[in-house]
C-alpha cells in the first residue's frame, strides 16, 4: 500500500470540493493533486498539474475564439495572461486553496501555501484531476465559473506594448523582438529618437518619439497593429 492510498481527504476538503463542482470521487487521485513534495507521501501533484495546464489552456482557448476577440495577436496576449501562474495563484487565493495544500509542516511554515508558484501548480492539477475523473466538459465549466471575472473583464488587455509584443512573440514561438535605434537627431534638450523593432521571420516597424523608451514603446504598439 502507497502513502497515497492510507491518505483520504478530510471532509472540510471534500465538502470545499464539492462547492467548488469537483465532484471528486477518486479521494487518491484528489489528494494527489493536493500533495507538495514537501509531505514526502510517495507522490504530489507534478503529474497532474502539467495534465491540468493542457487542459486550462484549451478551455481558455475555446472561450476567448467564442467571445470573437478581434485577431489572432489579441488573443494570444489575453491567453498567455489568463493561463499564467500569476492569474492561477489570485483565483486560488480568492477560493481559499492555501487552507487545503498538504505539505510538510517546514514548508508551510516557510509560506509555502502562500507560494504564487505552488498556488498555481496546485490550481492547474485541481483541473488536472477533473480532467482525469470527469473529461472535459466538466472541468470546462467548472474553468468558466472560477475564471468568468478575469475573462470578461480586462485581463491582458492593459499590458505595457514592450510586454504585450514580448508575450505575442513568445506565444507564437518567435524570436525576442529586436530593439535598434537607427536615427537620433536634434540637440540633447529636444531629441528626436527613432527605433527600430523587429521580430525574425516575421516583420518590423518603427517609430518617432523625444525619448528611446517612448520610441520603443510606439514601435511596439505599431509592430502589434500590423502584425498581431
Amino acid at each position: 500500500m502507497t502513502a497515497v492510498e492510507v491518505l483520504r481527504l478530510a471532509p472540510d476538503t471534500r465538502a470545499w470540493l464539492d462547492d467548488l463542482g469537483f465532484a471528486p470521487s477518486d479521494e487518491a487521485l484528489w489528494v494527489e493533486a493536493l500533495t507538495h513534495g514537501s509531505l514526502d507521501a510517495g507522490v504530489d501533484y507534478d503529474r497532474l498539474e502539467f495534465l491540468g495546464d493542457r487542459v486550462l489552456g484549451l478551455c481558455i482557448a475555446e472561450w476567448l475564439y467564442e467571445r470573437r476577440i478581434a485577431t489572432e495577436g489579441r488573443m494570444s496576449q489575453r491567453l498567455n495572461t489568463l493561463v499564467s501562474r500569476e492569474t492561477c495563484a489570485r483565483i486560488a487565493l480568492r477560493i481559499g486553496l492555501p487552507d487545503h495544500i498538504l505539505m510538510g509542516r517546514q514548508a508551510r511554515d516557510d509560506g509555502g501555501a502562500q507560494s504564487t508558484n505552488i498556488l498555481g501548480d496546485v490550481m492547474e492539477a485541481l483541473l488536472g484531476a477533473s480532467q482525469v475523473e470527469h473529461g472535459f466538459d466538466a472541468t470546462r465549466n467548472v474553468v468558466r465559473d472560477l475564471w468568468a471575472s478575469k475573462v470578461e473583464g480586462s485581463a491582458g488587455e492593459t499590458k505595457h506594448p514592450k510586454s504585450a509584443l514580448q508575450e505575442w512573440a513568445a506565444g507564437n514561438k518567435r524570436a525576442v523582438p529586436q530593439y535598434d535605434v537607427i536615427e537620433r537627431s536634434g540637440p540633447d534638450h529636444a531629441a528626436s529618437f527613432t527605433v527600430r523593432v523587429s521580430v525574425h521571420k516575421v516583420g518590423e516597424a518603427q517609430a518617432t518619439a523625444s525619448s528611446k523608451q517612448a520610441a520603443e514603446k510606439l514601435a511596439a504598439k505599431a509592430f502589434m497593429e500590423k502584425f498581431a
